[in-house]
């Protein structure tokens, strides 16, 4: 989930990475962690039970601050009490932002948490992880000044949150339309003010995006408008089309500076590393990814020559048994095989799906997100949202099409559908959504999230779902052979070892993609720096961690139960969620020393 998360586009980024603030070149942030944990750390001097309330008032001001200042976002994750805004991108708002998170930073880093309770340690340091991201991302990434996909992305986000759900009427949301296309002109206006050097690649995306904008302002946000009073529509479409022709007039001085704007710059191994340990709390560095990666894919490149055939790892519609005739009918086939999948989780005990479990449902890709999402992305119920219904959407059918993903969707959806859907991504983030610690519900770690979906393709294979030689267990290869190929194109390209062309390469030949999924892939991993070493990072810690459950339960072991406790915490990093299930804190003591 780019995204998740899905994560999907820019526009959906990490709201934190967007809003992060400057730190002087000089600055160095205290980032030790004074006292590593033990299995009972004794209380000190002071009041640990006021400092705990303090982290907590702070975090909480800090998420109603955030979504007040960023309302696309909130309007995305299921808040909509800001429905009719976009964000300040004006050089003064973009300040005062990034001096409150600073200060919020130095605030919390200066805490002393040595005596506080375990699971106020964790909360601590999840929260100074998620500051961390905010921190790193205006340090760093420079988006509002060198990424045209910010402004286009709120532009769809802007639109698409407000029609993906029936969370009130069509005249409220319609209301809520034409206050923010009045804003898109202005807001696009401060956007090429703050691109002082926009990145090339950055902005060849950002042309793409806006070009193909038109069908999500025109066709599905106009599908709302039928029973409006006539001068209600008149102002929708006046609105409508000035906003249009800001975004196109936006698309076209781009293209005209492409000549003149910077060529893609990497984050370098320094910064890549910061991020690893301080952002992701991962207890390895950008060489030991890199090696990870290298690992997994020569291992499921083997695996795949290992199928009895081994052109079951491409998939074929041809060997389908049916070929959907149009676009509703492949969705219908697509959504129609998750029942089977949820009834083989219940038959064989291997996860509890709660009650309060939404509808996921599989929706086609708006058009203006296909750039950098050229497989789709998961919608999962927003963090606030009062609608617990699910969303993947996936790209415009085509029997003819060479997309990895549609072609692996005609011949069997389910590795797919398990990974966004249930067990994966949505029955996942569905239960973090319930989670009570409102720090820890707050907490979107993208390796846990990936690597969790990733490791589910894995176990249904492993536990029975699929048969051996069949099409399901050789995509199942497939999938993470390019998973893993997805992390030597991150790191090498974040580092600045690789060319984007290199990266488009490594994933057609080491990954097995075709071109359009490989370019859609690395333009990814560009914009949206690590997102690609989640999947197969996570697995790997998941992985590890089962062995470890293992030997600890002996006799008393079960699967189900391993996937229970792994999932009840939220989106947590797999160095603390080892430390909650196994009472070992030596993996996070590697990160935090």
């Amino acid at each position: 989930m780019k995204t998740v998360y899905a994560l999907f586009s820019l526009a959906l980024l990490n709201l934190s990475t967007i809003a992060a603030p400057v730190t002087a070149p000089s600055a160095k942030p205290d980032v030790s962690n004074k006292g590593l944990i033990t299995k009972a750390t004794p209380v000190l001097g002071g009041d640990p039970a006021a400092a705990v309330g303090q982290l907590r008032r702070i975090a909480q001001d800090y998420y109603n601050w955030r979504n007040e200042n960023y309302p696309v976002g909130s309007s995305e994750m299921g808040l909509h009490t800001w429905d009719d805004r976009l964000t300040d991108y004006s050089a003064n708002a973009i300040g005062a932002r990034a001096k409150h998170v600073r200060e919020l930073l130095a605030q919390v880093r200066a805490m002393k948490s040595d005596g506080w309770s375990k699971d106020d340690r964790i909360d601590w340091i999840l929260f100074r992880a998620q500051l961390e991201g905010a921190e790193f991302g205006d340090r760093v990434l420079h988006f509002e000044q060198n990424n045209p996909q910010v402004y286009v992305g709120e532009c769809s986000s802007a639109i698409f949150s407000l029609l993906k759900k029936e969370y009130d009427t069509p005249a409220k949301r319609i209301n809520a339309a034409t206050a923010r296309l009045k804003a898109m002109p202005a807001m696009l206006v401060q956007g090429e003010r703050n691109l002082q050097k926009p990145v090339k690649l950055y902005a060849q995306l950002a042309i793409r995006s806006a070009r193909n904008i038109d069908p999500l302002f025109n066709d599905s946000l106009m599908t709302l408008a039928r029973d409006l009073p006539a001068n209600e529509r008149d102002e929708l479409v006046k609105a409508k089309d000035a906003a249009l022709a800001a975004i196109h007039g936006f698309a076209e001085r781009l293209e005209k500076r492409l000549p003149q704007m910077v060529a893609f710059a990497p984050m370098g191994v320094a910064n890549y590393n910061y991020y690893l340990k301080h952002v992701l709390l991962l207890p390895l560095d950008a060489t030991q990814v890199e090696m990870l990666g290298r690992a997994e894919l020569a291992r499921y490149r083997a695996l795949e020559a290992l199928l009895p055939d081994p052109k079951l790892a491409d998939p074929d519609p041809s060997r389908a048994k049916s070929i959907p005739p149009d676009q509703q009918s492949f969705l219908h086939a697509y959504q129609s095989r998750e029942q089977e999948m949820i009834d083989f989780l219940k038959s064989h005990q291997l996860i509890t799906l709660p009650d309060y479990l939404g509808k996921f449902e599989i929706r086609q890709l708006p058009e203006a997100f296909k750039p950098t999402s050229p497989g789709g992305f998961m919608n999962p119920p927003g963090l606030y949202d009062k609608d617990p219904t699910g969303f993947y959407f996936i790209p415009t059918y085509n029997p003819q099409s060479k997309n990895f993903y549609i072609r692996a969707a005609i011949e069997d959806p389910r590795p797919i559908l398990g990974h966004e859907g249930i067990p994966g991504h949505f029955l996942q983030l569905s239960i973090a959504n319930h989670v009570p610690d409102e720090i820890r519900r707050q907490n979107e770690n993208g390796v846990f999230v990936e690597g969790w979906a990733l490791y589910t393709e894995e176990m249904l294979m492993r536990t029975g779902l699929y048969p051996d030689n069949s099409a399901a267990q050789g995509q199942i290869l497939r999938l993470s052979r390019y998973r893993a190929a997805r992390i030597g194109v991150d790191v090498n390209l974040q580092t600045g070892r690789w060319t984007f062309e290199q990266a488009v390469q490594y994933f057609m030949e080491g990954g097995g993609l075709d071109h359009e999924s490989a370019e859609g892939e690395a333009a990814g991993a560009a914009s949206s720096p690590t997102q690609k070493i989640w999947y197969i990072t996570g697995k790997w810690q998941i992985m590890n961690l089962l062995g470890k459950y293992h030997d600890k339960m002996g006799d008393k072991f079960r699967l189900g139960q391993f996937h229970d406790d792994l999932i009840k915490n939220g989106s947590m990093p797999l160095a603390i969620v080892e430390w909650l299930l196994l009472d070992d804190p030596t993996t996070i003591n590697e990160v935090l020393k």
